[in-house]
Order: C-alpha cells, then sequence, then structure tokens
C-alpha cells in the first residue's frame, strides 16, 4: 500500500511537471497558483498607516512651528498659512497627476499618464505587502513637505500668489522627475544610486530651489546690517521636536515594512541626529563661548537631512560619521557661506537641507559598505564607484532643480505683477498684506 501510494505520487508529480512544461512550451499563461502573488500583510499595512501620519505630522505642524518661530511676529501667519497652502495644493497635484507621472514605468526622466486621477486604484489595490492606497497617500506627504521646506528661504518677503505659482510649476517639473529618476525605475535607479528616503529627492531638490529663490529676489529689508531675530524659539524648539519625532516614520517608513530594516533606519536616524546636536553644541561652545538653542534645533535638523538617503543602509558607525559631517558643514554653509555670498536663505534652507542633502547622499557610497557596518554593497560594486555614482546624482539634480527653479520664478514674477512684495509691505509684514490677520493681538 505504502508502495502504492508513493507510485502515484511520483506518477502525478511527473504529470504536473510535463503539463507545466507543455504548457510553457505552447505559450499558455502558468496558472495563478504557480506564481506568486502579492499579500497583504496587516502588520506592515498597520506601521506603513502609522509612518503616512508621522511624515504628515512634520509638516503640519512641525515644519509650520519650526519656521514659524524663526521669523518675525509680523510674518509668522505667513509661514503657518504657506505650510498649510502646502499641504492641499501637493495632495491634489498629487492625485491628479503627481503620483502618475512619477510612479509609472515611462522613460528614464518620466512616467507617463496612465494613473492619472490615480485611475484603477482600489480597495484591493497592492504595492508589495500594504494596499497602494497607503502607498499613494505616504508618497503624498513627501510631496506635500518638499515644497513646504523651500518657503523658509524667501520667507518675509514673497507674496502668497507668486509663492503658489512657483510651487506649483517646480513641482511639476523638478520634484516629479526627480523622483521618478530616483524611485521610479529612471535615470539614478539605472546608475545603483542609493537613496532610501530622499536625499536628492526631497533635500538636494528642495535645497537647490531655495538658494535659487532667494538670490532672485533679494534681500530681505535691513538685510545683513540690521538684526533680524526668531521672535520665538519656543516655537521653533517645539517645532524641532515635532520634526524629529516624525523623522522616524519619513526614514523608517521607507521600508514599507515592519521588519529590521525599518527598525535599523530608525536607530541610526536618532544617532545621526544626537551626534551633530553635540557636534554643532561644541563647534559653537569653542567659537562663541556658549552653545545656542537655536544652533542645537538647526543642527537636529541638520543630522535628520542628512541620514535620510542613508538610512535603509547604513550602520551605527556610518551614522556616527554622516551626523558629524552634517554638523560640520551645514554650520559652515549657514554661516560663514552665507555671509561670505551675500545672500538672504532666510531660514538656512539651502545650508541645512541642500547641503545636509549632498553631504548624506555622498556619503552613503561610503557608509553602505560592509566594514563601514552597513548593509553592503553589490557584488560588482565598489564603494569608490558607488560614491560616484551618488555624486552624479546630487550633479543632475543639482542642474535639474536649478534650472526649473529660474524658469519657475521667472514665470511666477511675471504672473504676479512682481513676486515680491513691495517695500511697505515688507515693512508692514506678509500677515496683513496678503491676509488681512495677524498672528499675535495686543
Amino acid at each position: 500500500m505504502k508502495f502504492f501510494r508513493k507510485t502515484q505520487q511520483a506518477a502525478w508529480c511527473g504529470w504536473s511537471t510535463l503539463s507545466l512544461g507543455l504548457l510553457g512550451m505552447l505559450g499558455t499563461a502558468v496558472p495563478a497558483w504557480a506564481e506568486e502573488t502579492p499579500t497583504l500583510d496587516s502588520g506592515d499595512t498597520a506601521w506603513m498607516i502609522t509612518a503616512t501620519a508621522l511624515v504628515l505630522f512634520m509638516t503640519l505642524p512641525g515644519l509650520a512651528l519650526f519656521y514659524g518661530g524663526l521669523v518675525r511676529t509680523k510674518n509668522v501667519l505667513s509661514v503657518l498659512g504657506q505650510c498649510l497652502a502646502m499641504a492641499g495644493v501637493m495632495t491634489l497635484l498629487w492625485i491628479i497627476y503627481g503620483y502618475s507621472y512619477a510612479a509609472t514605468e515611462g522613460n528614464a526622466i518620466i512616467g507617463d499618464a496612465s494613473r492619472l486621477f490615480l485611475k484603477g486604484l482600489t480597495v484591493d489595490s497592492l504595492n508589495g505587502t500594504i494596499p497602494e492606497s497607503v502607498f499613494v497617500i505616504f508618497q503624498m506627504t513627501f510631496a506635500i513637505i518638499t515644497p513646504a521646506l523651500i518657503v523658509g528661504a524667501f520667507a518675509e518677503r514673497m507674496k502668497f500668489s507668486a509663492v503658489l505659482i512657483f510651487m506649483l510649476i517646480w513641482f511639476t517639473f523638478s520634484y516629479v522627475p526627480v523622483w521618478h529618476m530616483a524611485w521610479g525605475g529612471g535615470l539614478f535607479a539605472g546608475w545603483g544610486v542609493l537613496d532610501f528616503a530622499g536625499g536628492t529627492v526631497v533635500h538636494v531638490n528642495a535645497g537647490v530651489a531655495a538658494l535659487v529663490v532667494c538670490i532672485m529676489i533679494g534681500a530681505r529689508r535691513g538685510y545683513p546690517t540690521e538684526p533680524i531675530r526668531p521672535h520665538s524659539l519656543v516655537l521653533t524648539v517645539i517645532g524641532t521636536s515635532m520634526l524629529w519625532v516624525g523623522w522616524f516614520g519619513f526614514n523608517a517608513g521607507s521600508e514599507f515594512a515592519a521588519d529590521g530594516v525599518a527598525g535599523m533606519a530608525m536607530l541610526i536616524t536618532q544617532i545621526s541626529t544626537a551626534t551633530a546636536v553635540v557636534v554643532w553644541m561644541l563647534i559653537e561652545w569653542v567659537r562663541h563661548g556658549k552653545p545656542s538653542i537655536l544652533g542645537m534645533a538647526t543642527a537636529a535638523v541638520a543630522g535628520l537631512v542628512a541620514i535620510t538617503p542613508a538610512s535603509g543602509t547604513a550602520g551605527p558607525m556610518g551614522a556616527l560619521l554622516i551626523g558629524a559631517a552634517s554638523a560640520v558643514f551645514c554650520y559652515l554653509a549657514a554661516t560663514t557661506i552665507k555671509r561670505s555670498c551675500g545672500y538672504d536663505d532666510s531660514l538656512d534652507v539651502f545650508g541645512v537641507h541642500g547641503v545636509g542633502g549632498a553631504v548624506g547622499a555622498i556619503l552613503t557610497g561610503l557608509c553602505a559598505a560592509e566594514f563601514m557596518g552597513g548593509a553592503g554593497l553589490d557584488e560588482a560594486v565598489t564603494v569608490t564607484t558607488q560614491i560616484i555614482a551618488q555624486g552624479k546624482s546630487v550633479v543632475v539634480t543639482i542642474i535639474w532643480s536649478g534650472v526649473v527653479s529660474v524658469i519657475a520664478y521667472f514665470v511666477a514674477n511675471a504672473l504676479t505683477g512682481g513676486a515680491r512684495i513691495s517695500e511697505e509691505g515688507e515693512q508692514q509684514g506678509l500677515d496683513l498684506t496678503d491676509h488681512d490677520e495677524s498672528g499675535y493681538i495686543a
């Protein structure tokens, strides 16, 4: 009897193999049960819903409060309003065409129109082990915060209407293509670039746009001879704290799973940020005799920015290096370089995001290596070739975002009769000039 059952099993296995082989020869599709089918994982889904909320929390209220505290009283509402507007406008742009042109196959630069208005999305649509709807909104929160970062560079002097026009053009022709190049199977992906959570897509991209606009629109009235001080470092520190917490969703969420990579991403995000705070604090202590709270808050954001591209591949040792390097380079960019060049990057968007993003993106090639405690590079890839690929992606992003930003500013300037508010309006403040409201009532 045992022999008979074994003979039956052998015959069935042989017949199944032969049948599948014949089906393949005849060009017939292999049955669904023979293919690997994507399966929803409730743990991954729960984590990604949480991560999405954390990233939105970074903009509202985190970044809004961080920036709001750094401007003067007469402009606090304008900054809060610009961040709020980005949440609304970018949500609509992302679902209408942004997601389609970013995430579909297309070519090396841009996707296609096959998913306009989220065509084909249903409650059963999956992206890996999570619902596609969750993937869409998680990436939407990135599309919201990236333009919101830029507003800090021209704070206190750009018309609200000009901000909206500039951001619409920049999102369409810079953010979406760079997203596709890095994460949509485009140019950067073809080069083997490692950008886990947005070193080029978010930070270099936004930082370069910030530098371009702050130069083109000109410095604030009185800068740099007259002191322009933050009106509330309390709000800034609260906003910094929210950004720090929210960044765990930003980095660990980019794994799209509740697994060991996500856990490591959280750990090294904390290590890099803490290292940047301590190093910046020590630099100020040595140079000025006292560490500033503003400096520590800025350092925290610099450490968060720099570890972003490396958060899925670096280890603790790499996080220490990236955190320390971000503090040094961002400190120099936000102080010495800005003063010597004379541009008024109001809230140091380029100095922190542009420089920090570039430092992190390039060091990702080193810190991903096994001898640095990282996840390791592909077999045929050396540290040198990986760093070169990382550097190429940074250069392309700088040029791409820079060109788009110049064009977008010219268009915004022309359509609004001048992107900059009048001298009288700047003296009065954007809260009243643009919104006829006041952040504080005496």
